[in-house]
């Protein structure tokens, strides 16, 4: 399985003579798409106030794959391209364990959540998109392999699946419950 990561890794990556236009949208693209993505929840919350509560839940769907993501780098250890020699690291960047990709479990957790809610699909294929070429950047500058990021993508769509689970929880025994509570309150005396 390591001798296909290395050999995509060195049909996408940069290596030791970059395409110096690539170099640079390659880098922004590594650095800047994380919070692009955060931006355009920020945005769907302000255009979509009946979502809000969705997008917050969201949020925290995210948080659980970044400390998931780092709790397995550190656990499965795998080196990153740059610490093998196989690519200069173009970023600033630790060497700490690469396997999944914190960027792409991240992004794809949210694009995956966010696909879940009807009103909200667009803007989780949007997400999916910019998962994706956030996924190539991050190898193209030498701190992924591949499998890292597909490593991502899987651990992604494993959290929303929990998320699908826990929300159909919530609708179906919950939100019941409270309802059923709430009816039994008696209204209060004018």
């Amino acid at each position: 399985m390591q001798a296909l990561n290395v050999q995509l890794f060195q049909w996408i990556a940069a290596g030791h003579a970059p395409d110096s236009t690539l170099l640079w949208l390659a880098t922004l693209l590594a650095n800047g798409t994380a919070w692009l993505c955060f931006a355009l929840v920020a945005w769907a919350a302000w255009r979509q106030p009946r979502d809000r509560a969705f997008l917050m839940a969201t949020l925290f769907a995210c948080g659980a794959a970044s400390l998931a993501a780092h709790a397995l780098a550190n656990a499965i250890h795998m080196p990153r391209p740059f610490v093998l020699g196989l690519s200069p690291s173009y970023i600033d960047h630790g060497a700490r364990g690469a396997m999944p990709s914190a960027h792409a479990s991240v992004m794809f957790t949210l694009a995956f959540v966010l696909c879940l809610r009807p009103s909200l699909r667009k803007l989780g294929g949007v997400v999916v998109a910019i998962a994706l070429v956030t996924g190539w950047a991050r190898v193209y500058v030498g701190v992924h392999f591949p499998l890292d990021v597909l490593g991502g993508l899987v651990l992604g769509a494993l959290i929303a699946a929990v998320f699908a689970g826990l929300q159909w929880l919530v609708r179906r025994w919950v939100a019941p419950m409270v309802a059923r509570d709430a009816a039994a309150i008696p209204a209060p005396r004018p």
